[in-house]
């Protein structure tokens, strides 16, 4: 059984997170054991102080929990902080995490790299993101205050 690891902040849960394990369960095969790793909001407030997070950590790891593709669900501050503390075979990412300026997932892969683990990335559900919803959701309270 391949143990896969996938990284995000995972608030304001939606179908496209749902779309992701469930695609990394298909292509890892039926019987991978899912990690996902939650980013702390303590270290999200830290760098992004202006970042809108609607669920803290504890709140996000008891909804990811509840998902029936996930095995199980662990906090992180950056990726490459699980270097070393977390057994996994497989990496998963989707195509957007990471980039030549992400240094933090830069040392991951190379990790991944050197030492003969896999990295899958994953494809985005298209027309769905965070970002989308929640920009629908200000722009609808901006009309309630007109």
């Amino acid at each position: 059984m391949k143990k896969v690891i996938t990284f995000g902040v995972f608030d304001l849960f939606h179908y496209g997170h749902l779309r992701l394990f469930k695609n990394i369960k298909k292509i890892a095969g039926g019987d991978a054991y899912l990690i996902v790793a939650v980013q702390n909001d303590d270290f999200i407030k830290k760098f992004k102080p202006d970042a809108q997070i609607l669920y803290t950590t504890q709140e996000r790891l008891e909804i990811l929990s509840e998902i029936k593709s996930v095995d199980e669900v662990v906090t992180y501050n950056q990726v490459d902080d699980v270097i070393g503390k977390i057994d996994f075979d497989v990496l998963a990412k989707g195509c957007e995490q990471g980039g030549k300026n992400h240094i933090p997932f830069m040392n991951l892969e190379k990790f991944c790299k050197d030492n003969g683990k896999e990295i899958l990335i994953i494809p985005r559900t298209e027309g769905i993101s965070s970002t989308y919803y929640k920009r629908i959701l200000e722009e609808d309270l901006q009309k309630e205050k007109q």
